[in-house]
């Protein structure tokens, strides 16, 4: 077996000391960072952080964009969601199946992940890992350094390739001892240690749900929209209200031609969107009437709405303002 390792950096606390404990022992890494839509770790993303990390370790970083896969897993996850819409487990076997295609490439020997047991209470527990091991074909060759003495041998140690008596046996949800290793370590400057996934959160859950619902044609490319605006469904369409003048520039530009914009003729107020549809009138009236709600007209007995699609001539509506 070769000294050299193929490591899932996310670029978060955990991810960084499991590299450099690898590094300390002379064996050469090469960095995979995922790249996510749903990634909370910092306001730069997950990306950022892993570049930073590999260039203060000197070493290789490569990026894999699995946004498409990941919304597939999301459709239909084989081993169920979390709390929310998070399929924790799927999206560790597609990172670790991925990491052994490049551990094919690279010729290297085994992988490395800064996962700690009893850490995440979906994909970090000891049926959940073995699991996890088994569905990627990577049984004995996955070596989680912060939590190794907690597991068998891998074949790395088994071999000697890593030592064993330099690996670490944390497990559990506190950061401290990683913290304290990060200070004896001289691994600085790293972001909050957690991290954070999107699709735990039940507010963006429930909006990623409906749109997986509603629309048919639903695509990585539309995953901004979840971010923006105030989200309805009416009458098995969603509707979209802005919430500022930020988010109707935004709005205005994710639009596609069969969505139907509205907007109040006389007052101020949000651009809104209903998403990929042939409204009828009873639907427009509706969404202008929730467009009003959120405009300077919301006090006015009736109000002119226009609607429009995109490239089509613009039409109005004369609406009274839902009521909160």
């Amino acid at each position: 077996m070769n000294k050299k390792a193929v490591a899932l950096l996310s670029g978060g606390l955990d991810s960084r000391l499991a590299i450099k404990l690898i590094l300390d022992q002379g064996i050469e890494v090469v960095a995979l960072n995922f790249l996510s839509p749903f990634c909370t770790c910092t306001k730069k993303g997950c990306k950022s952080e892993a570049k930073k990390a590999a260039e203060d370790f000197g070493i290789e970083l490569r990026l894999i964009n699995k946004a498409a896969e990941i919304l597939e897993v999301i459709k239909k996850p084989k081993h169920g969601f979390g709390r929310a819409l998070n399929p924790c487990i799927d999206c560790r076997i597609l990172m670790f199946k991925k990491a052994a295609e490049v551990m094919e490439q690279e010729g290297a020997s085994f992988i490395i992940s800064g996962e700690v047991i009893g850490q995440r209470p979906m994909s970090q527990r000891f049926d959940t890992i073995r699991l996890i091991e088994k569905e990627s074909g990577l049984t004995g060759k996955i070596l989680r350094p912060l939590s190794a003495k907690h597991f068998a041998p891998t074949e790395a140690e088994k071999k000697g390739i890593v030592d064993r008596e330099k690996l670490l046996a944390i497990k559990g949800r506190s950061r401290k001892e990683q913290m304290s290793l990060a200070e004896n370590l001289g691994v600085n400057d790293y972001p909050c240690p957690a991290g954070g996934c999107l699709l735990t959160e039940i507010g963006y859950a429930n909006k990623l749900k409906r749109f997986l619902k509603l629309k048919e044609d639903f695509s990585p490319a539309d995953l901004k929209l979840l971010r923006i605006g105030r989200h309805f469904d009416i009458d098995s369409h969603i509707l979209i209200v802005g919430r500022n003048m930020e988010e109707n520039a935004q709005l205005e530009r994710l639009v596609k031609e069969n969505d139907t914009l509205l907007k109040l003729k006389e007052f101020e107020g949000p651009l809104s969107v209903i998403i990929n549809n042939n409204p009828n009138n009873g639907l427009v009236v509706k969404a202008a009437s929730l467009t009003a709600r959120y405009s300077q007209g919301r006090d006015e007995e009736q109000v002119v709405v226009n609607y429009w699609k995109p490239n089509e001539s613009v039409k109005s509506v004369l609406v009274k303002p839902a009521q909160s």
